[in-house]
């Protein structure tokens, strides 16, 4: 599994890096930033929940 951001949609809320803390950041410009590619297995489930929280749905998941 991937995650993609969409920066047109971010707006560094942040909740992506608190429930998956391992997978995200935010950079220098307050954008999300998958900091792991792929996902590793035992980290889906975070990833997962990081995009179903996500206030302006910029996270999707590739399979």
């Amino acid at each position: 599994m991937r995650v993609v951001v969409d920066r047109d949609r971010c707006e560094g809320n942040a909740m992506c890096v608190k429930y998956a803390p391992e997978v995200f950041e935010l950079d220098d410009d307050d954008y999300a930033v998958a900091i792991v590619d792929p996902v590793p297995v035992e980290l889906e489930a975070q990833a997962e929940k990081a995009v179903a929280e996500c206030p302006r749905a910029a996270l999707s998941r590739e399979d």
